[in-house]
């Protein structure tokens, strides 16, 4: 018997050594189905190049794949990010704005460097380096992964907070897409706009309903209400905007690596009854 798409173990939400994660496209998707995954997206952060392998993978592996993408956004002084999920990697829309959003990385990480130089780390230029797959995509993930291999700190979520956060010695802001842009490349390349993990984002409520509001203005379709950097509290909160503005409901584990995601690929909470899936589109 077919499963219905609220029955589906849907994660669409996860990273490989394209963006800033530890395992190539393909080991990733074999991660994924050994994980018991059945519906599994590729979303690199502002970059395709990982899809064609992830896809190559599925169909080999017999594991349904969706194209995904998640782009990095500026809102309200803020980064967020919107996943495009159904996306056309071959859309020159897309594929120009997000070379646009991956322009002047490099020079962000040689500030990165410099201050955390000023910090007492030093090499951390080369040190990230070292970790990412795709120079493009420098991150902090990165300088986390080095800055972990030095010492400095036992595991790269508490890098984040003591170095890559804003008033930190590593932290450089930056300005990424803006928010219909994003949305308006996603939908040119087909596919469906997603606001990615709401909760991690320190917006005041009104900053929040303002983020809801001119997203659905521009044409997003769902949020992404079930993540593992979501408590369950969190959940039945962003159930209920999704609810209110209309918007379908997703799920991912954003998953980055064995040793440094909060959830196993597959293994974060359902979205709650009454909202609808935004994997009905795909299956």
């Amino acid at each position: 018997m077919r499963l219905l798409p609220m029955d589906l173990n849907a994660d669409l939400h996860a990273h490989s050594t394209v963006s800033d994660g530890t395992l190539d496209p393909a080991a990733l998707v074999e991660r994924a189905k050994a994980q018991g995954v059945e519906l599994f997206a590729l979303t690199d952060h502002d970059e395709v190049r990982g899809l064609a392998a992830a896809r190559a993978a599925a169909d080999r592996l017999g594991l349904a794949f969706v194209a995904g993408v998640e782009v990095s956004v500026t809102f309200a002084n803020h980064t967020v990010h919107i996943l495009g999920l159904g996306v056309d990697e071959t859309s020159a829309q897309l594929r120009d704005g997000l070379a646009r959003v991956r322009a002047g990385r490099m020079r962000r990480a040689q500030e990165m460097a410099d201050g955390l130089a000023k910090a007492g780390i030093d090499g951390a230029l080369d040190g990230a380096l070292k970790y990412a797959g795709n120079l493009d995509l420098v991150s902090r993930t990165h300088f986390a992964r080095y800055i972990v291999e030095r010492g400095f700190a036992s595991e790269t979520r508490e890098v984040f907070g003591r170095y890559l956060t804003e008033g930190k010695p590593g932290y450089v802001p930056h300005k990424w897409a803006g928010l219909r842009d994003a949305v308006a490349w996603i939908t040119a390349a087909g596919g469906v706009p997603i606001i990615a993990h709401p909760g991690r984002y320190k917006l005041t409520p009104t900053e929040l309903w303002a983020l809801f509001s001119e997203f659905r203005e521009a044409g997003g379709v769902a949020l992404e209400v079930a993540t593992s950097a979501h408590t369950r509290e969190q959940i039945r909160r962003f159930t209920e905007h999704a609810l209110e503005f209309g918007f379908e409901g997703s799920r991912g584990s954003d998953f980055h690596g064995p040793k440094e995601s909060h959830a196993e690929l597959g293994q974060v909470h359902a979205v709650p009854d009454g909202l609808t899936p935004v994997w009905h589109r795909f299956v």
